[in-house]
């Protein structure tokens, strides 16, 4: 009971919940494909390999997008294994789990980001 008041306690005082992580391993090849066709999704997932893990808070991309609609990209991007959040305070910092990533899939990550060269 007090984990559930806990919970209920935090949704109400602002607190989101912590983001969802699937490992790149539990992902199919179509889900990696899907995540990373979508042009933003590009955008974001090239903004984190030039950049050292946990730099970017996910109001830093410069994105042609809502935030709601960036918010999605995110957690579809988590989805896919692509991407691991985590909060620091009112902040949530991204990586971009491409040793995992690169584990699961060799090569494509590559392929996405030369092609924005």
């Amino acid at each position: 009971m007090a984990a559930v008041r806990a919970a209920v306690e935090g949704t109400a005082s602002g607190h989101r919940a912590a983001p969802v992580h699937v490992e790149p391993a539990d992902v199919s090849l179509e889900a990696a494909l899907v995540a990373l066709a979508d042009p933003v999704r590009r955008m974001l997932v090239r903004g984190l390999a030039g950049a050292a893990d946990w730099e970017h808070t996910c109001g830093t991309f410069d994105v042609p997008v809502t935030k709601a609609t960036l918010s999605r990209h995110f957690s579809v991007l988590r989805e896919a294994g692509l991407l691991e959040q985590r909060d620091a305070g009112p902040r949530r910092l991204n990586r971009l789990r491409r040793a995992e990533f690169d584990a699961r899939f060799p090569g494509l990550l590559d392929l996405v980001l030369r092609e924005g060269e």
